[in-house]
């Protein structure tokens, strides 16, 4: 098989008691090893023993969830955050969710390693952790902001002050004139990402 650049995932089975076997290191592991796989650039696949399923989409979740409830952690994922994207599931927008978290991501981590790279050759390790600290925090800020631009619910977007429950949106199709808004605040907030980028 040629060699495409890239190297094949790890392959992770789940047995029916929860343990994790790493096949390429024939040990049993556990979610904080996968955690250290991922932080660590190191691509895997999780299948369940059993069925052959793919799971490493809930696998990633679950780590997800440990690492938010670690005693003493700094919470990466804000309340107001979590809601919204609680209240997209099942909503007609849903579809374009993913795409536009994917993206964003993508563009905060490139973010991130050029100014890693810039600040350690300029200032060191400690300036570069403070200068990380308030870009993280801008690009929450910002982030937040944009999720906000982008959920149907509430004038502007905005959650209710009194974080009621959403209502059920209408079943009825938006109307061209807000498909023609959300494209062209989906346009603004990547000319914002943009901006960030290159500060």
């Amino acid at each position: 098989m040629a060699d495409s650049g890239k190297s094949t995932p790890t392959v992770i089975k789940k047995y029916a008691n929860r343990r994790l076997y790493h096949t390429g290191t024939s040990t049993y592991v556990t979610l904080e090893d996968l955690a250290a796989m991922v932080q660590a650039g190191e691509d895997f696949v999780v299948y369940d023993a059993k069925s052959g399923e793919d799971i490493t989409r809930s696998v990633l979740t679950q780590i997800i969830f440990e690492q938010e409830n670690k005693a003493g952690a700094e919470n990466l994922l804000p309340v107001a955050f979590l809601r919204q994207l609680i209240r997209f599931y099942g909503d007609s927008m849903r579809a374009m969710v993913p795409s536009f978290l994917e993206h964003s991501m993508h563009h905060l981590a490139r973010e991130q390693d050029g100014l890693r790279e810039k600040m350690s050759q300029t200032f060191g390790p400690t300036a570069f952790q403070h200068a990380m600290e308030e870009q993280v925090r801008a690009n929450m800020s910002f982030f937040n902001e944009a999720m906000r631009m982008f959920t149907p619910f509430g004038p502007g977007g905005q959650p209710g002050a009194d974080d009621k429950p959403a209502e059920a949106p209408a079943a009825a199709p938006a109307p061209k004139g807000e498909l023609d808004d959300l494209k062209r605040q989906m346009a603004e907030m990547q000319n914002r990402l943009e901006a960030l980028a290159k500060k």
